[in-house]
């Protein structure tokens, strides 16, 4: 049983959760790392229950899915690296003047996304405890096949193919140099920067380029910008999320976040962009393919998420997805609460992990759902009116060089630029955020097996 008291201050936890995060995810240009990775740590370390820690970042993940995602439909600017891949369908939706039309939409997808992802990956779960350690054991591997495949199923093939084992090796080449000189131990991987690094990339390459002053010459403006935010003339509409959408939508954004439950260990940012895009090119009319895929695109932010953190967490107690090893990074191994050996896996139940889950994942996608229905717009308008995007951007930045200098001191705060500017470069070129995670998490064992070639 739980206590009365645990279970007040976890429902405490969500809406704090829903608070934070519905603030955070409506401003645009942020990433989903380094808003839920520093909030989690910090809860970690005040040593609160890990009910309350699991519940707290369970909500947070479903809230800032869902609410980064306005921005994208509302003014076309991506409210994190998850929905950057809906630009191009939003800015054709903005333009026929249907902005306010796909924002519940998208709000729906994602409440299907979550109620279909979370006794999924639930189940599968608990399928494979048995299997856990040969999953473990042969976990390396993994992330290199997703490496290949992302490549293979990306735009750009040979780049993208040809990019990993470089990718690899300036990863492990920063590794090795932090070891020799003793900035960190040889027993600690870092990780969490160097994801972070591949997230700002684009952002730093673009800071760079106004170093050039021919290049800040050419992007130089004499007046302001003018952002529209579209009404929305049908303020009667439905809360019901199967009325919201058509049929076709339903399936797609269903059928979408049952898929990627299976493919937990893959980049959530590449599955968004190669079953998204897979779904609204399979859309019966031409006019629907947008809908269809920002609908399935929403679906898939959820599902991706909540299968990264709750089969890692529930099965194995090892972060094995993207998810795992990244935002939620902290629940894995943050010594002395939470080790390898002894995580959240280790000391939850599986009840109680799953009393947490639907607990954390049902207030926030309820709460939030009802949010984003009916004040999607006046929050948008707010954000952009009276919180300066240089601050966000400045808030963004300092964040990652503080986890830089936890990493691995103040030698990383340039790993971690350098790691930005190569990645930011090939992102510009066509080599897609998944590709570059997934070697980032496949680097040692290509590098290994570099070594034993040759």
């Amino acid at each position: 049983m739980i206590e009365l008291g645990l279970l007040g201050l976890m429902v405490v936890a969500a809406l704090s959760a829903v608070l934070i995060y519905t603030v955070v995810g409506f401003v645009p240009g942020t990433d989903e790392t380094s808003v839920l990775y520093p909030i989690s740590l910090a809860l970690v370390l005040t040593g609160a229950h890990p009910m309350i820690v699991l519940t707290f970042f369970i909500a947070s993940i479903v809230t800032l899915n869902l609410t980064n995602a306005m921005p994208t439909a509302l003014v076309c600017l991506p409210g994190g690296v998850m929905s950057s891949p809906m630009i191009e369908h939003a800015i054709g939706i903005k333009a026929k003047g249907r902005s306010a039309e796909i924002i519940p939409k998208m709000a729906a997808a994602s409440a299907i996304g979550v109620a279909i992802s979370v006794p999924v990956a639930l189940i599968i779960a608990n399928l494979i405890i048995p299997f856990a350690q040969n999953i473990r054991d042969y976990a390396a591997y993994l992330f290199v096949f997703g490496a290949i495949f992302l490549s293979l199923t990306s735009r750009h093939k040979a780049l993208s193919l040809a990019s990993i084992i470089p990718l690899a090796m300036l990863f492990m080449s920063l590794r090795h140099l932090y070891w020799g000189i003793g900035a960190v131990p040889e027993t600690q991987v870092v990780t969490v920067s160097f994801f972070l690094g591949i997230t700002i990339g684009p952002l730093l390459v673009s800071l760079f380029r106004l170093m050039n002053r021919g290049m800040l010459k050419a992007v130089e403006v004499d007046d302001h910008k003018t952002i529209t935010v579209p009404a929305d003339t049908n303020q009667k509409r439905t809360l019901n999320p199967f009325k919201v959408l058509t049929k076709e939508e339903r399936r797609h954004a269903s059928l979408s976040a049952l898929i990627a439950n299976f493919l937990f260990v893959l980049s959530p940012v590449g599955l968004t962009i190669l079953i998204g895009q897979a779904a609204g090119a399979r859309a019966k009319r031409e006019e629907d393919r947008a809908d269809v895929t920002m609908t399935s695109m929403s679906a898939l932010i959820q599902a991706t998420y909540m299968s990264g953190i709750i089969i890692p967490l529930l099965a194995l107690g090892l972060a094995l997805s993207p998810v795992a090893l990244g935002p939620g990074a902290a629940l894995f191994n943050t010594p002395p609460y939470f080790t390898v050996e002894n995580n959240i896996h280790h000391i939850l139940t599986g009840w109680q992990f799953t009393v947490v889950v639907v607990l954390g994942a049902g207030m926030a996608m309820t709460l939030s759902y009802l949010l984003i229905s009916r004040y999607a717009k006046p929050i948008t308008m707010f954000i952009l009116r009276r919180i300066p995007h240089e601050a966000v951007l400045g808030v963004f930045v300092a964040f990652i060089v503080l986890l830089a200098y936890m990493d691995a001191g103040l030698i990383n705060i340039f790993g971690v630029l350098l790691v930005g500017l190569v990645c930011g470069t090939l992102n510009k070129m066509g080599v897609n955020y998944g590709v570059q995670f997934m070697s980032l998490y496949a680097a040692p064992t290509l590098i290994g097996f570099l070594l034993g070639v040759f």
